[in-house]
Protein backbone atom coordinates (compact mmCIF):
# COMPACT_ATOMS: atom_id res chain seq x y z
CA UNK A 1 0.00 0.00 0.00
CA UNK A 2 3.16 2.90 0.51
CA UNK A 3 4.65 1.69 -2.59
CA UNK A 4 1.13 2.73 -4.48
CA UNK A 5 0.71 5.87 -2.17
CA UNK A 6 4.75 6.93 -3.12
CA UNK A 7 3.44 6.61 -7.23
CA UNK A 8 0.67 8.35 -6.88
CA UNK A 9 2.76 10.98 -5.06
CA UNK A 10 5.06 11.33 -7.55
CA UNK A 11 2.62 10.72 -10.37
CA UNK A 12 0.26 13.46 -9.00
CA UNK A 13 3.29 16.17 -8.14
CA UNK A 14 5.11 15.84 -11.63
CA UNK A 15 1.69 15.20 -14.05
CA UNK A 16 -1.03 16.53 -11.71
CA UNK A 17 -1.28 20.04 -13.80
CA UNK A 18 -1.23 18.43 -17.01
CA UNK A 19 -3.68 15.79 -16.04
CA UNK A 20 -6.07 17.88 -14.47
CA UNK A 21 -5.63 21.34 -16.28
CA UNK A 22 -4.48 22.85 -13.08
CA UNK A 23 -1.67 26.31 -13.35
CA UNK A 24 0.14 26.70 -10.16
CA UNK A 25 2.81 29.01 -10.93
CA UNK A 26 3.31 30.17 -7.01
CA UNK A 27 3.93 25.85 -6.46
CA UNK A 28 1.25 26.22 -3.55
CA UNK A 29 -0.53 22.84 -4.67
CA UNK A 30 2.83 21.29 -5.19
CA UNK A 31 3.18 22.49 -1.62
CA UNK A 32 0.39 20.76 -0.55
CA UNK A 33 0.57 17.97 -2.28
CA UNK A 34 3.64 17.40 -0.28
CA UNK A 35 2.42 18.30 2.94
CA UNK A 36 -0.38 15.92 2.76
CA UNK A 37 2.08 13.00 2.20
CA UNK A 38 4.40 13.96 4.75
CA UNK A 39 1.60 14.20 7.24
CA UNK A 40 -0.20 10.76 6.10
CA UNK A 41 3.30 9.38 6.64
CA UNK A 42 3.67 10.53 10.42
CA UNK A 43 0.01 9.62 10.72
CA UNK A 44 0.86 5.85 9.93
CA UNK A 45 3.75 5.71 11.77
CA UNK A 46 1.85 7.41 15.15
CA UNK A 47 -1.16 4.42 14.41
CA UNK A 48 1.04 1.86 13.59
CA UNK A 49 2.81 2.08 17.51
Amino acid sequence: MAGLAMVMFIALFTFGGQYFGWTDPGGWIQLSLVSSFIFGIICGFRVKD
